[in-house]
């Protein structure tokens, strides 16, 4: 398998006019709660490198080259004692022709995002945020990749079907959200032939709380967009069924043009839209990138990460937003194998062209550029295939 020497090409040295551009953009189960009635697992306990972890995988990468690990091996042996984790993988881990478990090559995870609320059934769920996140084996920068939800594919023992019903086949019979993911992986493998080092659920509603511990986000919207899912009752914002309810005057949420600070509640409603976006699922795929890179500034900015009371309640609110698969590997060898990424190094790239492309049967489906990048993935040559062809990064900042 083509592996990257371990320094970028010549066209992507910093400074050179061919280097791909920092520009980022993901969601459910909690903690050690898979979802409401899914299977427990083992668990593994928070500190600051978990935090950095936590994010890394949550495609934020908040562990910066500024930030000192300090006592390495006592503090990761204490921070990855209680880590949530379980298996995600199932049979799409690479095999040992693929690298196995052996980090020094490129490094890919799959990202799954469950918008799950506590109402809902653990078996009754779809993943629609389904992200690659590429690391080279040069392991100096990051890209995420978003498959459209209503991707036409073969579900192993279930047909064709939308691949975010893969999540959902997945969960049934007692499968849970581990499951879903296990049939998820193995449905993109079979589809793209990408194999996986490790996979993380991840929550958009415990987002919540990792934004209201980083006080708030810096959003901009880029035309009106009204709320599909949330009204404002007596000012306070609630999901619809809910504010019906209460019998009072509701009033739209309306996410107005413009940038601004956004509160977490704001912001996770406007990641999730899709019906009055430009662009529906494409558009909220941009929406949510951006959503993770605003996370991720202000994570690394005003002293967030050294200063341990406030590290200390982000540590604690990230751990609730993450199921955790390192795919065998002990979670300190990624912990150093990615301290080289920052969260400037991350790129997002976009499907389609960022629009919808159909097949013969009228269904939604990978154009061939989008194939092609995925064979680049695979190969470990994207950082070439984004400079030949820059029209896949994600225009959304």
């Amino acid at each position: 398998m083509p592996v990257q020497t371990s320094r970028r090409p010549p066209s992507l040295e910093p400074g050179a006019p061919g280097r791909v551009p920092p520009i980022v953009p993901p969601q459910a189960g909690a903690g050690r709660r898979r979802g409401p009635g899914a299977p427990k697992k083992r668990a593994k306990r928070k500190d600051p490198l978990w935090a950095r972890l936590t994010l890394i995988f949550g495609a934020v990468l908040m562990m910066t080259s500024g930030v000192a690990i300090v006592g390495a091996k006592a503090i990761i042996g204490q921070a990855t004692s209680s880590i949530d984790q379980g298996n995600l993988l199932g049979e799409a881990g690479k095999t040992k022709a693929e690298g196995g478990k052996n980090l020094k090559g490129p490094i890919d995870m799959l990202l799954l995002g469950v918008d799950a609320r506590e109402r809902w059934a653990a078996d009754d769920v779809r993943s629609d945020t389904i992200i690659i996140l590429h690391i080279p084996a040069s392991h100096d920068q990051a890209y995420l990749i978003s498959i459209p939800r209503d991707t036409e594919v073969e579900i192993p023992g279930h047909g064709t079907n939308k691949i975010n019903a893969a999540f959902f086949f997945g969960a049934q019979n007692g499968g849970g959200w581990e499951g879903g993911a296990q049939l998820m992986a193995k449905t993109i493998k079979q589809k793209t032939g990408i194999g996986f080092d490790g996979a993380a659920i991840i929550n958009f509603g415990g987002f919540k709380s990792v934004i209201d511990a980083l006080g708030t986000v810096r959003i901009c919207v880029s035309s009106d967009v009204k709320s599909a899912h949330m009204s404002l009752v007596d000012g306070k914002p609630m999901w619809n069924a809910d504010a019906k309810k209460t019998g009072k005057p509701r009033t739209a949420v309306v996410h107005k043009k413009g940038c601004k600070e956004m509160e977490g509640w704001e912001a996770l409603d406007y990641a999730r839209q899709r019906y009055s976006v430009a662009g529906g699922d494409y558009g909220r795929q941009q929406n949510q990138q951006q959503l993770i890179k605003a996370m991720a500034k202000k994570a690394t900015e005003n002293g967030m990460l050294t200063n341990p009371i406030k590290l200390n309640q982000l540590i604690q609110a990230a751990g609730k937003a993450f199921i955790l698969d390192t795919g065998g590997v002990p979670i300190a060898d990624f912990i150093f194998t990615l301290k080289g990424v920052t969260g400037n190094d991350l790129v997002t790239l976009r499907t389609n062209g960022g629009t919808y492309a159909t097949n013969s049967n009228g269904r939604e489906s990978l154009n061939d550029l989008s194939k092609e990048m995925f064979r680049a993935v695979k190969d470990d040559r994207l950082a070439d295939f984004v400079v030949a062809n820059p029209e896949v990064l994600s225009t959304r900042k």
